[in-house]
């Protein structure tokens, strides 16, 4: 009983991280490129949230705000790796530094509270069905805006770029600007998340991006993994993410009902990304191996019945 009293929150929880995962999407399966810059993305969402809200802001300019600080943040990553040569994950984790330092001066302190009861937050964990609902809405705005930026000739340039970069140059594409765009938008997402998760936390923390990486790899993957043999489209593959980051915290949850010690659940999630990230490739040198094995008996077979 107790577990299926968690449920709502745990939905709640998994609609935001899918929100993040969409944004991790568009830099590591679109873009691919490896972005570290998203651990300090999403606290810089949450911390410019909670500053603004606090200040009087409306909630709506706030979200806004947030996009923007992280798009700046994605942008400067892309500015590394394309006008100074610095290699991407080298990129993501400078940026990541910086905004370390950045989101402390932001905030003046480790963290800062944000009580629905105080402030007009549109989501809270005090309201999970609420939570759920208003969650779900930003998650399908923001498949519909990515499906139609992303088939307009900018949004299938970028696509160009992350499938072979080489002949998108050669074709005359601008890969340099294709790649800060798409680090901009990837972290202005990741960024309206972190704005989601303070305002249903309650809090904004200095903190809160460490290891969301591992988060967003894991819904990714195992949201594809089924998305992909439905029907293996982009919205399909959006919904997809978005579902893995639900069935990701389902799990969690019910790994913490289970008395599982949470101090080793990180550790699971990365063992987890890593056996699915390891399935391809073991399946393409084994199973590829015992195909060629079996048809190359197949053949002797067929020359010795000939013969």
């Amino acid at each position: 009983m107790g577990f299926l009293n968690a449920l709502p929150g745990a939905v709640a929880q998994g609609l935001i991280w899918g929100l993040f995962a969409i944004g991790l999407y568009i830099s590591y399966k679109i873009l691919d490129i490896a972005d570290l810059t998203v651990d300090g993305s999403i606290c810089t969402g949450a911390c410019v949230l909670a500053v603004l809200l606090t200040k009087g802001v409306n909630i709506y300019l706030c979200l806004i705000a947030a996009f923007v600080a992280g798009a700046i943040a994605g942008a400067v990553t892309g500015l590394f790796h394309t006008a100074m040569g610095i290699p991407p994950i080298l990129s993501g984790i400078l940026t990541q530094l910086i905004l370390w330092s950045l989101n402390l001066k932001i905030l003046g302190k480790a963290n800062l509270a944000i009580s629905s009861r105080k402030y007009p937050v549109l989501l809270s964990s005090m309201d999970n069905w609420k939570a759920i609902v208003v969650s779900m809405i930003f998650c399908i705005l923001v498949i519909v805006g990515l499906y139609l930026f992303f088939y307009t000739e900018v949004g299938f340039s970028i696509k160009s770029t992350g499938d072979n970069e080489h002949m998108s140059r050669a074709q005359g594409v601008n890969v340099n600007f294709n790649k800060v765009l798409g680090l901009a938008i990837s972290n202005g997402i990741i960024a309206l998340s972190g704005a989601l998760l303070a305002q249903y936390q309650g809090f904004a923390d200095i903190n809160m991006g460490r290891g969301a990486i591992v988060i967003g790899l894991a819904a990714i993957i195992i949201g594809l993994s089924v998305s992909m043999k439905i029907m293996p489209n982009f919205v399909v593959s959006l919904i997809g993410v978005v579902s893995g980051g639900i069935a990701y915290y389902l799990v969690y949850t019910f790994v913490i009902f289970l008395g599982l010690d949470t101090d080793l659940l990180k550790m699971l999630s990365a063992i987890v990304v890593a056996i699915f990230l390891a399935v391809p490739y073991l399946k393409k040198k084994y199973f590829t191996k015992q195909r060629i094995f079996e048809d190359a008996n197949a053949k002797t077979e067929e020359v010795d019945e000939n013969a």
